[in-house]
């Protein structure tokens, strides 16, 4: 018997029955992570996932998709991170679904609803969001990417760095400069086919973790794309973007709960086993202190996730909700995989290991998605904090009487900008 909380248990009949097919798929089709170079078995995988309704879980069913809510989907994605050791492949669902499809459902109109959401619900192609760039993580406002208007369409210049599906991506959502210097109504979104002219995907990166997802480089020069395919209105990327990212923070970092619960589950089972000095570890103290902390950790974690997604599902607009649990979540998925390692000894730093591979797999969730620094910005901002930086005092008091007194400005605002850097 598990030690840990199902958190479907509440919810709904079908959502329960879901979660467990999806976890046997997973555990009988989705093993360790392919190549990164190995673009057919990653397919194979997506079109069963697309099968199991996966890929489209959010999407209205009118669409292709299941319909289901931020609530039942994040039971899903845990359900998808418990099933499987390629985090990686969770992680390409989510941004696929939550950074490129639901902007398309959400802002766009019903001809390209009915042109692209049915196939990417399916699993028959697949999404990314391009945003990031070499010179525009967290600053996303410094995007250099232009997009100019010659009439009855735009012309698409630029370059993307860390795209997540990238090098199997079929279509792209893309942002770009349509208005320079016109802040957060200066971008727009762009839904843009992969094989357009113009467009080309750099090799995979190697990365330390999330091995089971591709991502690379995006270039576009002088990308001819129809005007039909602008996602909201000319001016709204900012917005759309911002929209897309309350259900990637929300839903996305529900498979690393998946991930932390099957982590916690193999080192209980451990410590219960591995014996030094004529006892099981796990009667020690220190050891059972330490796992006790790992659940606390996966446990909070869950409950503001279940409160960030609950809100989505309500048609909340708070921000600062996603913004913990992302944090929370994040956090949580470092500290269990650096536990989960010591608590091995020398079995935690051999490759292949759950424990390890969690740790490698948690560091990017403290990155993407906008960092934890920006999220703690963000929130700050909400708790009427941040937004300034006083006079120091003494200068305060050296420059009373003066008609003025001069002040520093935000140390952070450079970055500090209404939208952060997301999955790619």
């Amino acid at each position: 018997m598990s030690l840990i909380h199902d958190s479907t248990a509440e919810a709904e009949a079908e959502t329960q029955e879901m979660c467990r097919a999806v976890e046997q798929f997973a555990r009988r089709e989705l093993g360790e992570p392919p190549q990164p170079t190995d673009h057919a078995e990653f397919r194979r995988r997506w079109l069963l996932a697309g099968r199991q309704g996966l890929v489209g879980s959010v999407v209205p069913e009118r669409y292709g998709g299941s319909g289901l809510d931020a609530v039942a989907a994040t039971a899903v994605l845990e359900a998808l991170g418990h099933g499987t050791p390629d985090t990686g492949f969770a992680f390409s669902v989510a941004a696929h679904l939550f950074a490129a499809v639901m902007p398309i459902v959400e802002f766009g109109t019903e001809e390209q609803k009915q042109r692209w959401l049915p196939a990417l619900c399916s699993g028959e192609r697949i999404a990314a969001h391009g945003i990031t760039e070499p010179e525009a993580g967290s600053d996303t406002l410094a995007l250099r990417t232009r997009a100019v208007r010659q009439g009855d369409h735009y012309v698409l210049d630029g370059a993307k760095a860390f795209t997540t599906n990238a090098p199997v991506a079929d279509v792209f959502v893309v942002q770009a400069v349509t208005t320079p210097g016109g802040g957060f109504f200066g971008l727009t979104a762009f839904c843009v086919e992969a094989d357009t002219p113009g467009l080309t995907v750099g090799p995979p990166y190697d990365k330390v973790g999330l091995r089971g997802s591709p991502t690379a480089d995006v270039r576009l020069d002088g990308c001819v794309v129809p005007a039909d395919r602008v996602i909201g209105a000319e001016g709204a990327g900012a917005g759309v973007f911002a929209g897309s990212m309350k259900w990637e923070r929300t839903c996305l970092f529900a498979a690393y709960l998946g991930a932390m619960r099957r982590v916690v589950e193999s080192t209980v089972e451990h410590v219960r086993e591995r014996e030094q000095f004529g006892a099981p570890i796990g009667t020690f103290q220190a050891v059972s202190h330490r796992v006790v902390d790992m659940v606390l950790a996966l446990e909070s974690a869950r409950l503001l996730l279940d409160k960030a997604a609950r809100g989505l599902a309500g048609g909340s607009e708070d921000e600062v909700a996603p913004a913990l649990a992302k944090l929370a979540v994040s956090e949580a998925a470092v500290r269990i995989g650096l536990d989960a390692v010591q608590l091995r000894g020398a079995l935690g730093v051999l490759t292949g290991g759950d424990a390890e591979t969690l740790l490698r797999d948690a560091l990017p969730s403290r990155i993407f998605s906008g960092t934890n620094e920006i999220q703690k910005n963000n929130i700050a901002r909400a708790l009427g904090l941040g937004g300034s930086r006083r006079t120091p005092r003494r200068r305060a008091a050296a420059t009373r009487g003066r008609a003025t007194a001069p002040t520093d400005p935000p140390a952070d605002s450079p970055t500090d900008s209404p939208t952060d850097s997301p999955t790619d």
